[in-house]
């Protein structure tokens, strides 16, 4: 079965493709040639919202703070969590005080990691699910959270997040 082309795909390679220096001794890669159509694509997309746009690209900038070794044992369980706070049926000011005293509290007893359960909201879309990433990026917790990434299925999956604290 043939696929088929996908021309903005090909223009976005060609964009990359040429920023690409070669290795001394080599070639540079040769840039595709473009389909006579457009690279714009005429299908439109739902339009995302910003808030979610921004938890994700906070989500991915914090994710890189948890090394990869010890994600792999917070999700087997061999190195446990430290806490683990619900925060299902909060709104958002009584949520990101008690994260805030949690964290802090984590931190006072020493402890390296820990679950945030937020639920995943009616629709799989909660508020608390898109705010607490941006309250672990922001001030007061920004200088104590070393990274987060979504738990495991055995956690929580999407409704859950491991949050790694800075040592002392």
């Amino acid at each position: 079965m043939k696929r088929r082309r996908d021309l903005e795909g090909e223009a976005l390679w060609a964009i990359v493709a040429g920023t690409v220096r070669a290795f001394p001794g080599r070639r540079a890669p040769a840039t595709p040639a473009l389909g006579s159509r457009p690279a714009v694509s005429t299908r439109q997309s739902a339009p995302e919202r910003p808030l979610a746009t921004a938890a994700r690209r906070s989500r991915a900038a914090a994710a890189e703070g948890i090394e990869p070794g010890r994600l792999r044992r917070l999700v087997s369980g061999r190195e446990a969590l430290g806490g683990r706070i619900d925060l299902h049926g909060m709104g958002q000011d009584e949520a990101r005080a008690v994260l805030t005293a949690f964290v802090l509290r984590g931190l006072a007893k020493g402890i390296c990691a820990i679950l945030v359960i937020t639920g995943k909201g009616a629709l799989g879309d909660g508020v608390l699910r898109r705010r607490v990433p941006e309250w672990l990026v922001s001030a007061p917790l920004r200088d104590h959270v070393a990274g987060f990434v979504e738990a495991h299925r055995r956690h929580g999956g999407a409704g859950a997040l491991y949050v790694a604290l800075r040592r002392r």
